[in-house]
């Protein structure tokens, strides 16, 4: 049975109402209108799937939720690194807004459609590798009793959460109909990158067993690729 963490499902709740309202605002007040469907369909994308798996982790992994709230980074380059993250989001779930209001794309709806069904599923990979690793914390950080995991996505690539968060925020653009956000989003893959190398660097230095995952699972982040 998972311990209960005082105060933790009120954090969730607050957090979850403030994420729904600053993407809400960030998406509908550069459009100028609530008529942005494209806005409607990605939030309900994004926010459905995720208050029911918040609310599967508040019952069965409450851990997990904890590590995943935590938001200040412990090495420098990823302060800087998540620095510049917020700022690309920022701008990049504005332009699609924007695009809307001034009709700068012509993004048709069977390819909103698909981007949206792209970013569910980068979703659902997301929540299947939490399943798997219950110390997938927010930080870059090890922890006292952390093991390496091996098994489910972790067999495939070393960073799959990294991939469904690839998936994800690269098909945002299109999924809220802007051809344009994709300028914007497209810096993501080198931060990205940057995280990931600077992650494995922390784990081949403070968890065990970790250079020995790294020989038998070759790929950092895409099978086959890289």
């Amino acid at each position: 049975m998972k311990t209960e963490i005082p105060g933790l499902k009120k954090q969730v709740i607050l957090r979850f109402i403030m994420a729904l309202i600053f993407i809400g605002l960030m998406l509908f007040l550069p459009a100028g209108t609530l008529y942005y469907w494209q806005a409607w369909i990605y939030c309900s994308v994004l926010f459905i799937p995720m208050f029911f798996v918040v609310s599967y982790f508040l019952k069965k992994d409450p851990e997990l939720l904890e590590r995943r709230m935590r938001m200040k980074e412990k090495e420098e380059k990823q302060k800087t690194i998540v620095k510049f993250a917020a700022i690309i989001f920022f701008i990049g779930f504005i332009i699609p807004g924007l695009d809307y209001r001034y009709h700068w794309s012509n993004v048709p709806v069977l390819l909103v459609i698909a981007a949206n069904a792209i970013v569910f599923s980068g979703y659902i990979f997301v929540f299947r590798v939490l399943r798997e690793n219950s110390y997938a914390s927010r930080i870059i950080e090890v922890e006292k009793g952390q093991k390496v995991i091996t098994t489910g996505p972790y067999a495939i690539v070393r960073h799959p959460m990294y991939l469904g968060v690839l998936l994800m925020y690269l098909f945002t653009p299109l999924a809220l109909g802007s051809y344009w956000a994709i300028i914007f989003f497209l810096p993501l893959i080198p931060l990205l990158v940057s995280r990931l190398l600077n992650e494995e660097e922390v784990l081949l230095r403070e968890l065990p067993g970790y250079k020995e995952y790294c020989q038998k699972t070759r790929y950092h982040l895409i099978p086959f690729v890289w």
